[in-house]
């Protein structure tokens, strides 16, 4: 039975069905059969949580933080450290935007994601690296001119599917008396994310990218800057108790903000994929990486965008420019002749993909256009060598 629910074939524009090849993984991952069955079990119980004394909230409460304590060894959680369930990495992220402490510096690098980058607009940007090793030199340098309360990095990028050195960069922040926070977004869905083992002091990611999607994302990591900062949302279950002159006393804990009825479906779905994620084995991606990178490069007016050096680890995205395509009409053909699914776009990166866009134009045709937007193939569990040769042959032809 496969891992992850499947819609099978698809028709083709000619007539034709075929096995669908999912290649947009990155965006929004398929839901974990895991997944699926946890869900589908705690449907019939489902009930308020936190707030009843029967049997359907009672069982419902005890999903709920069964759940959180689920994720909470997923990511390695330490004494000290709390689990606060969000609505996506976003959310995540301008929740402990919101919980730094006034006047508290945030450095982070331009190559971003928007959510990591917009939510620190006022703070310190370094350009993007071109290798792991600059990235630690280059946070090392700005931290020795300019003291930072919080480093926020990527974990693994959205763009180009590199992954950074996180470890490398939580000893150095915290050499200079910085947290560093990650947005592991992109990683957690194709290798462990543990704040022990990193050293880092929180942890966003998303369910929908995580074969989990019912619409629920994690912030994990040191509840002090938490528990102090005013609840992120004013509402039942952030509140301990209100006076009648509305004077409030605000909930401890993780409950302080996740005000309203919280996604229990979510959490636990989330829970399911962190439990069936551990026991995954990841090594057959490597190989799929390896094979999409090699067939690119055999062709012409067809370059990866790159950071890195070319053989930096990566996970399952590999972006790349189409010189001469337009790439919406290219990303059609590839979905209504092929029955591939890809991305194009920005990718929630604009200032970095465009940057990426340009040099790998330079590579293949310094006077060629820019094309205004990169196609970006992502994979990950069901993803086969069938649909990696699918796709570089759509791409050929």
């Amino acid at each position: 039975m496969s891992t992850i629910l499947s819609p099978g074939d698809v028709k083709l524009r000619d007539g034709r069905s075929v096995d669908f090849a999912n290649l947009d993984i990155a965006a929004t991952a398929p839901c974990l059969r895991a997944v699926a069955d946890a869900v589908a079990e705690l449907l019939p119980f489902y009930g308020s949580v936190h707030r009843g004394a029967g049997a359907l909230s009672e069982r419902c409460t005890r999903e709920y933080e069964q759940a959180r304590e689920t994720v909470a060894d997923f990511v390695g959680c330490r004494d000290g450290d709390t689990v606060v369930f969000t609505r996506n990495t976003t959310d995540a992220l301008n929740l402990l935007a919101r919980a730094v402490p006034e006047g508290t510096t945030v450095l982070t690098f331009d190559g971003e994601h928007h959510a990591n980058l917009l939510p620190w607009q006022q703070s310190l940007h370094l350009d993007a690296p071109r290798s792991p090793q600059e990235a630690v030199e280059l946070l090392e340098w700005a931290l020795r001119r300019q003291p930072c309360g919080l480093v926020s990095v990527t974990a693994a990028s959205n763009v180009t599917g590199e992954v950074w050195p996180v470890a490398a960069l939580a000893e150095v922040a915290h050499r200079y008396g910085a947290r560093l926070a990650v947005d592991a977004a992109q990683l957690a869905p194709h290798a462990p994310v543990d704040l022990t083992a990193l050293g880092a002091d929180y942890v966003a990611f998303s369910g929908h990218k995580l074969y989990a999607p019912f619409g629920a994302g994690v912030l994990a990591g040191r509840a002090d800057w938490l528990d102090a900062a005013e609840p992120y949302l004013a509402g039942g279950g952030a509140s301990a108790s209100v006076g009648d002159d509305l004077d409030v006393r605000w909930a401890t804990g993780p409950a302080r903000h996740e005000a309203g009825t919280p996604n229990l479906l979510g959490a636990v779905a989330i829970a399911a994929a962190c439990r069936a994620l551990a026991a995954a084995d990841h090594s057959a991606e490597r190989a799929l990486v390896a094979r999409l990178r090699a067939g690119l490069a055999r062709l012409p007016h067809v370059e990866e965008l790159r950071l890195f050096e070319a053989d930096a680890e990566r996970v399952g995205i590999v972006s790349f420019a189409v010189l001469g395509e337009d790439p919406g009409a290219l990303a059609t053909t590839l979905g209504r002749d092929h029955g591939i699914g890809v991305r194009t776009g920005l990718f929630c990166a604009h200032p970095l993909t465009r940057r990426l866009l340009s040099e790998a134009t330079a590579r293949i045709a310094p006077s060629a256009p820019v094309p205004p937007q990169a196609v970006r193939a992502s994979f990950g569990l069901g993803t086969t060598e069938a649909h990696i040769d699918r796709l570089l042959e759509a791409l050929r032809r």
